[in-house]
């Protein structure tokens, strides 16, 4: 039977060389995440496996050098990432969509799992509201079960989306707190000639997985007033531009094939007027990550459209969206797994964006190349790229020659570099003689 006990009773139960895991996002305990820091004296080799981390970890703070606690991630927040740098966070490769399997079949029994919740509904469940993601595959492989319960966790309703009473072992009643937020990147003119050229592409009826980042929120904004309509929503990140379009009735889901009428996501992030939008709102529902995320549920809709960042690109097609170099700067996430999708679905379209230059020390720079950054982790190989979208144009490279690749990319680099990728190319044999 489950004990209530205090935040520092629970974390008093770790022991030096355990295997902790923090859960994905809005999950993240922030209780126990202190107490334990305050132990930092008395453990050693403590490993913490994390998600998306939306606010600053306890532990990490109070254990800088890394002496007690090591911390491995799945996928980096802005936060994560300045860990990273700090030699404090190690990456953990993964396609999002995979990884409940990865708790089942490759990773050992963890220790001890700890889990922020809404409090415990009349049927005796703990919700994980805004991140299904993987959190009850994890609860199934871990030896003891800590919930860390709060008023303020939107109770969200989905499948595999809380954990039993009766399998938890230590229940933490010590507070509320708020949610962690973030805020919504302003939208630049660059961003809204890309979110023009993918708005034009979307027809009645299509279902959205949009990415993180001010492009996909413009996207969002332009299908506002676009006169688009029965639009529906199987994503894995729940955006404040997705909510927009609900509110807007732009979404209604009244086409899908999968779960009609329903708005489907695996972790929701963004403001609170969200957290409060998706709280017991029977039209949205939140999935484990490999229902949302795995390309044979994806494509059983129509009309997937799938809408994501990347960092850089090669003149073959070969996106880069995780890393700069050797430096983890994400993550795979659902990328992939999405473009994937998209392809499979009938009449799907999945778009990779970028803005084509970015300054590094006051330099331009394309980021169309004719080879990536050294160093630099291909998330979506050329094989699988379909529509690529810059500010100067829109190409699909489905069924293209390397040739005909560097044509189109080129054309849509930012123009001072367009002379010079093309010379690149056919130095570098890409584009053979007599091709027009």
């Amino acid at each position: 039977m489950a004990q209530h006990v205090s935040a520092k009773e629970a974390a008093a139960l770790v022991k030096s060389g355990m295997w902790l895991d923090w859960g994905f996002g809005l999950v993240q305990p922030d209780l126990f995440d202190a107490a334990l820091a305050a132990r930092k004296d008395e453990l050693d080799g403590v490993k913490i496996r994390a998600c998306l981390s939306l606010r600053p970890r306890a532990v990490l703070e109070a254990d800088p050098e890394g002496a007690h606690f090591l911390w491995f991630n799945w996928h980096f927040s802005g936060y994560d990432r300045r860990q990273h740098d700090l030699g404090r966070c190690n990456y953990i490769p993964m396609n999002f969509g995979e990884t409940p399997d990865y708790y089942r079949r490759f990773i050992d029994p963890v220790d001890m799992v700890i889990l922020k919740t809404a409090p415990m509904d009349e049927n005796g469940y703990f919700n994980f509201g805004g991140a299904a993601a993987y959190s009850y595959a994890t609860c199934e492989r871990a030896k003891c079960i800590v919930v860390e319960v709060s008023d303020t966790a939107p109770y969200v309703y989905g499948t595999q989306n809380a954990v039993h009473v009766s399998q938890v072992d230590y229940i933490i009643t010590d507070g509320g707190g708020s949610n962690p937020t973030i805020k919504n990147s302003p939208i630049s003119e660059i961003d809204r000639k890309i979110a023009q050229l993918i708005a034009a592409e979307i027809e009645d009826g299509a279902c959205l997985q949009i990415g993180i980042g001010s492009m996909p929120n413009a996207v969002c904004s332009l299908l506002k007033e676009a006169g688009v309509r029965d639009l529906g929503v199987q994503t894995e990140m729940l955006t404040d531009g997705l909510i927009d379009l609900y509110e807007a009735g732009v979404v209604t889901g009244a086409r899908k094939k999968l779960d009609p009428g329903k708005m489907v996501f695996t972790f929701a992030a963004g403001s609170d007027r969200q957290y409060q939008m998706i709280h017991k709102n029977k039209d949205i529902l939140s999935y484990p990550v490999d229902y949302t995320n795995l390309p044979q549920n994806i494509m059983q809709n129509d009309q997937v459209v799938s809408i994501n960042n990347t960092t850089e690109i090669d003149l073959q097609g070969q996106a880069a969206s995780e890393s700069a170099g050797h430096r983890q700067i994400s993550g795979t996430g659902g990328q992939l797994q999405f473009v994937r999708g998209a392809y499979a679905s009938r009449g799907g379209k999945s778009f990779i964006c970028l803005s084509s230059t970015y300054d590094k020390t006051g330099e331009r720079r394309s980021r169309i190349v004719l080879d990536l950054t050294r160093g630099n982790i291909v998330t979506t190989p050329r094989t699988d790229v379909m529509y690529v979208v810059t500010e100067y144009g829109l190409v699909n490279l489905k069924g293209k020659s390397v040739a005909e690749r560097v044509v189109a990319l080129s054309s849509i680099a930012h123009p001072d570099f367009r002379d010079d990728l093309l010379r690149q190319a056919r130095a570098s044999n890409m584009i053979p003689k007599g091709f027009a």
